[in-house]
């Protein structure tokens, strides 16, 4: 007979759940991990990862395309072999799937696979290959994660309508596509997509493109992937979609308020996300705002032993965050199980970076120039384009800015927005200082590697203070 007793249960195993197990693990509890389809959950397996594999695969098309900017000859037709584009991006989610199923036997986590439903704050019944079994543990944490949202009027069928799972293993290549929302899946999809030659339009409700961006991110994204041959349609909303034999029939009113109707071959629907927190039985142990379980900063439910991290939880729904919440977590139950050695430290919102993987990049921590006037700081904000940068010309990628944004009082690096090559790499350096709680005059003393597009972050800060060297 297996065990059946644990400290701890994870379920769910995304990057929130698999690494709560893991530091659950390390920490000397006995960990159990529940999971109904695929160790890594949707980020490893269906998001994330996977979907950096398919635009890795349309920017070295681009390239190839623009060899003779850098003064290369490629001879006869580039095109992109979808199978086979699919297929890479499949494989690298394999492997990823693989090593967390690694760690898991590394780290000595049970995994029982199967649909887990809680019969209480710390015990479980997983329906799996195993037939039904009881699971009980010390604490559970929930980690179940969230799915698309459906177009109430047009729910994806796979066929012409789709999610972001449909858009990643498509059957055939759309000739027109219609994507609505402007989000980072949104504009991920619709950059792949336009990169491969589909003629696509974009569809956003609220006035501007990927909207919990800064204002100026915003209009630069709009007018690069205007510039690429997109359809941007801000301020306007899509009232009624029709599937029909050859594709979707959509009827799109615009920001003057005027209705056409239009034919795509396919539709991506990227309106936000729904907590996967129905039918685990959790309606009366935790309470629910919208179907996301409340929590302290800390992880906690309601119900004493019960815990939740991730995108079940509030926002921001990002992989980075979930990972950030599960380490938390797994140290406050060690604390509450007598380990003395740990000192959680509870996750600080206003240093979470986002990062949109489309062609530009674009990456952002902290307040926006309005948000942060909106609190009521004295702001001191500052940009420098790519243009100044020497890396970025010799890269060929001349196009982009950062921005920086600053308490003009006490010199609080307040927030820093990027558009451009690379951004979701150097994001990271005004993370790191934001945590460390840097000011202006620490950024300006840090010396900075030449050529990197790195310098364009320094310069930024010193614009920020009328100092720029390269503008």
């Amino acid at each position: 007979m297996a065990d059946t007793n644990y400290d701890v249960i994870v379920l769910g195993s995304g990057p929130g759940g698999y690494v709560a197990a893991i530091r659950c693990a390390q920490l000397g509890l006995k960990t159990a991990i529940v999971e109904r389809e695929l160790l890594g959950g949707i980020c490893l397996n269906w998001g994330c990862i996977p979907t950096k594999a398919l635009l890795r695969s349309a920017e070295i098309l681009h390239y190839a395309r623009h060899a003779k900017d850098y003064g290369l000859k490629i001879a006869g037709e580039i095109e992109a072999d979808l199978d086979a584009v699919v297929k890479r991006s499949r494989g690298v989610a394999k492997q990823l799937n693989q090593g967390v199923t690694h760690l898991m036997k590394k780290n000595k986590i049970a995994v029982h696979m199967g649909e887990g439903t809680l019969t209480g704050p710390t015990s479980l019944t997983v329906k799996g290959e195993k037939g039904e079994e009881k699971l009980t543990a010390k604490h559970v944490i929930v980690a179940t994660g969230a799915r698309a949202r459906d177009l109430p009027f047009a729910p994806a069928d796979g066929e012409r309508v789709w999610t972001y799972r449909h858009a990643m293993t498509p059957k055939e290549m759309p000739t027109k596509l219609l994507v609505i929302g402007s989000g980072a899946i949104g504009i991920e999809f619709a950059s792949f997509y336009n990169d491969m030659g589909v003629d696509v339009t974009v569809v956003e409700m609220l006035d501007r493109v990927v909207p919990v961006e800064d204002a100026d991110v915003s209009a630069f994204l709009e007018k690069s992937l205007t510039k690429q041959g997109m359809t941007i349609m801000t301020g306007a909303g899509v009232e009624d979609l029709k599937v029909t034999a050859m594709g979707v029939k959509a009827k799109i009113k615009d920001s003057k308020g005027k209705v056409t109707e239009t034919e795509f071959s396919h539709c991506i629907t990227a309106i936000g996300i729904v907590p996967n927190t129905e039918n685990v039985g959790l309606e009366k142990l935790v309470e629910m705002d919208r179907g996301f379980i409340q929590i302290d900063d800390y992880g906690r439910t309601k119900s004493k032993g019960l815990w939740a991290i991730g995108d079940c939880t509030p926002g921001p729904w990002l992989a980075h965050k979930a990972s950030h919440e599960g380490v938390t977590t797994a140290e406050a139950i060690a604390k509450e199980l007598g380990n003395k050695e740990v000192h959680p430290h509870p996750l600080d919102r206003a240093n979470i970076p986002g990062c949109t993987y489309c062609h530009p990049q674009i990456a952002s921590v902290g307040l926006t120039e309005a948000k942060a006037k909106e609190a009521g700081h004295d702001v001191k904000a500052g940009t420098f384009p790519f243009i100044g940068n020497g890396k970025a010309i010799a890269l060929g990628e001349a196009e982009g800015f950062v921005k920086t944004v600053f308490d003009a009082k006490t010199g609080e690096l307040l927030g820093a927005h990027m558009v451009g090559a690379e951004v979701t790499e150097m994001i990271q350096g005004f993370v790191v200082g934001k945590t460390l709680e840097t000011t202006e005059a620490e950024l300006m003393q840090t010396v900075f590697p030449h050529p990197t597009i790195s310098e364009s972050m320094h310069e930024s800060v010193l614009a920020s203070y009328g100092r720029a060297l390269h503008i």
